[in-house]
């Protein structure tokens, strides 16, 4: 199953300036997907990191796995049986960053489930530009379904 932006806009709650993915090219829900973010020197968030030498933040970078994480398990269920999508919390992170990531750059983000929780799961995330990996990273986040 494939993504394009308009159907990410769907499922993540995410807006501009802060959906870090353009295209789910792979997706297994609940088991694995693969998203991409083309780096472009325009992305608003080059303007402070770094005025002088463009690297795209970790922060970001961890974001667009966590957005991919969203549809992996979004995708299983788009709707809880009041009709209203659940909310996903980023819990916690351990992560690693290897290589910078630059305007022009590929961002190949792929994530896996590892186990998952009645109301959350634990993720295994990579990010690769061209075939380096630039990125690794475990992300725990819980599901909320009833909206206070």
């Amino acid at each position: 199953m494939q993504l394009d932006f308009e159907e990410i806009k769907k499922v993540v709650p995410q807006r501009f300036p802060f959906i870090m993915i353009d295209r789910v090219v792979h997706l297994e829900p609940g088991k694995e997907a693969t998203a991409i973010k083309n780096i472009s020197g325009n992305d608003i968030f080059f303007l402070g990191h770094f005025p002088d030498k463009a690297v795209m933040p970790g922060a970001a970078i961890i974001e667009a796995m966590a957005q991919t994480s969203i549809i992996l398990f979004a995708s299983d269920k788009r709707k809880e049986e009041d009709g209203n999508p659940p909310i996903y919390y980023f819990g916690s992170v351990k992560a690693r960053f290897l290589h910078p990531v630059v305007p022009g750059d590929q961002l190949i983000i792929k994530v896996m489930n590892v186990k998952s929780l009645p109301k959350g799961a634990y993720v295994s995330g990579e990010a690769f530009v061209i075939e380096k990996k630039v990125a690794e990273a475990e992300l725990v986040f819980s599901v909320q379904t009833d909206i206070i």
